[in-house]
């Protein structure tokens, strides 16, 4: 029974595949990837109901299947890719010595912070947890977690901007 059910969907699918497409293109104002898309789809939906229409209309119910497809996806929004005349500039390259420069300073600048100021940045900022967890795992009350976190920013806004000042 299986393997019946296998090689009637595939006779079906190799005989109807084409006008089936052309179809979905049809439904999809020409696009020939939403349409492929949409139609394999339909393909699957018509797989689990070949029992109950592989003898009766398979073409129809993937036609119906198709329809209401293409209508929803219409209604979407697509935010995609679309495509443009000219190509864009590609994206700078980052210089990554200048990137572990810039993580070793700023860890050395972590280490000069008082330990519970430290992991309160650390937590906060690098592990990205809210200030609620930050205070449990300091073994603290919320409101010093939040002070400890806000320490140790200002402390470090202090040192980048000394850094960043000119030496005469």
């Amino acid at each position: 029974m299986g393997q019946l059910r296998t090689d009637e969907f595939d006779r079906f699918v190799t005989a109807r595949w084409s006008a089936l497409l052309h179809l979905a293109r049809l439904l999809t104002g020409g696009d020939r990837h939403r349409a492929e898309d949409l139609l394999q789809e339909s393909l699957v939906k018509l797989w689990f109901a070949w029992p109950k229409v592989g003898e009766q209309a398979p073409e129809a119910y993937v036609r119906t299947v198709l329809a209401r497809a293409a209508a929803r996806s219409s209604r979407r929004r697509w935010w995609g890719e679309h495509p443009v005349d000219q190509l864009p500039d590609p994206p700078q390259t980052r210089d990554e010595n200048a990137a572990v420069d810039e993580r070793t300073r700023l860890e050395a600048m972590l280490s000069s912070l008082p330990a519970r100021q430290r992991a309160a940045v650390v937590l906060r900022y690098y592990q990205d947890l809210p200030e609620r967890h930050v205070a449990e795992v300091l073994g603290c009350p919320v409101g010093t977690a939040r002070s400890l976190t806000a320490r140790g920013v200002a402390r470090l806004r202090l040192l980048l901007a000394a850094e960043a000042e000119p030496v005469e």
